[in-house]
């Protein structure tokens, strides 16, 4: 069995959590932030931070970047295509 040590941190908002990594990210305020629609709320929170770091907020934004270069962003990885590509061909778009 593989122990992990996770320490009890606060985040500036006072929320407290445990983490074993030295992600800064409080999963109190992610999920606080995540939206309740659209097609960035079908991604992991990871997924999501990635593109709204790049500035892609719309799913028009997003028809205007290649799988490849979507891939490229930290925190993106290929599970999140396939909600991608459901999200833009819903919207009559693609990659």
């Amino acid at each position: 069995m593989v122990s992990t040590n996770k320490t009890l941190r606060t985040c500036r908002k006072g929320h407290q959590f445990y983490k074993s990594s030295d992600c800064p990210t409080c999963p109190i305020c992610e999920q606080e932030r995540k939206p309740e629609s659209g097609f960035l709320a079908t991604l992991a929170n990871p997924a999501r931070r990635a593109l709204e770091h790049q500035g892609i907020t719309t799913i028009k934004e997003l028809s205007k970047y290649s799988e490849k270069e979507i891939l490229t962003l930290h925190g993106m990885g290929p599970a999140s295509l396939p909600k991608l590509r459901t999200a833009l061909e819903t919207s009559g778009l693609s990659l």
